[in-house]
């Protein structure tokens, strides 16, 4: 019975992970109808109904739910030890996928990636831009890149980068309109850029600190954005105050296009971290990625 369902329940596993059998045929290199027939042939012999199909997307049923749970991470060791034992000899070479949030990516991981590629012309890197708290296990991802604080006990955790401040910022134009805030709690008057937690749904509360006194002041405004960019060009056309990341508006400070205020409430916390499981077997390809993005101080 084994041999006759492995590759099934492999195709369930994807399937389930994708939400689509579009993209889990796509990933699989089979063809939608043969994915389905599989599929089905799976059910009948196990006489189960393992997911529950709909025009718009697929989703496991709770047995369903209940077998991927048990058989993914058998399939994750049996591809591990796989690659372990192919990955003894020859060039440094292999996939690697990795989460990171915007600024993550863009302030830290990107720059030191991008030598490492050129380094390994056999190793292909794929960056997942989600500011969301991905799950890399379930998502197959070999890593992700978070704050310090905010990364699982049972991880291994790789600082990648130095420490870093938020900064409050808005155009010349605008203070000159409606004032600068002298404290934090000025914020609540003004008209601010908020920002939509993928997590929770909620509007960021804006995290200060002084003297070791931490302050969140809920804000309000016109508009609410979900990207860096989008936030930092609304605060350059003068439609409100963002906090954004020091380093993504620097060259706007310089120039005088935006300007800093509340900075002495705007204390630097510990940077970035690759993250990744403690007990998954990983290629030489990844052992090499650590060490090139290790962070080593100034």
């Amino acid at each position: 019975m084994l041999r006759e369902n492995f590759n099934d329940l492999m195709y369930l596993v994807v399937v389930a992970q994708e939400r689509s059998f579009t993209r889990a045929a796509a990933k699989l290199g089979v063809s939608q109808s043969a994915l389905s027939h599989a599929i089905r042939g799976l059910e009948e012999r196990l006489n189960l109904r393992l997911l529950t199909r709909t025009t718009r997307s697929v989703a496991p049923t709770d047995a369903g739910e209940r077998l991927i749970k048990n058989i993914a991470p058998l399939f994750n060791e049996i591809e591990s030890e796989l690659v372990s034992v192919t990955d003894t000899q020859g060039e440094i070479a292999g996939n690697i996928r990795i989460t990171a949030g915007e600024h993550a990516l863009m302030s830290t991981l990107w720059p030191l990636t991008k030598p490492f590629l050129q380094r390994y012309p056999a190793v292909n890197i794929e960056f997942s831009v989600d500011n969301t708290l991905t799950d890399i296990v379930s998502g197959r991802f070999d890593a992700g890149v978070r704050l310090g604080e905010q990364v699982e006990k049972d991880m291994i955790a790789v600082r990648i980068g130095p420490d870093w401040n938020m900064c409050v910022v808005a155009s010349p134009d605008y203070f000159e309109q409606y004032g600068v805030p002298a404290t934090p709690y000025d914020l609540q008057k003004h008209n601010c850029i908020n920002l939509r937690l993928p997590t929770r749904g909620g509007l960021y509360n804006w995290e200060f600190m002084r003297d070791k006194k931490e302050i969140r002041v809920r804000v309000e405004g016109q508009l609410i954005l979900n990207t860096l960019a989008a936030r930092i060009d609304a605060a350059l056309c003068g439609m409100g105050i963002c906090y954004v990341p020091q380093d993504s508006v620097a060259e706007h400070i310089a120039t005088g296009r935006l300007v800093q205020v509340l900075a002495d409430w705007c204390e630097p916390f510990p940077g970035y971290y690759l993250y990744y499981p403690s007990r998954k077997q990983h290629t030489r390809a990844f052992a090499h990625l650590i060490e090139a993005v290790r962070y080593r101080g100034e």
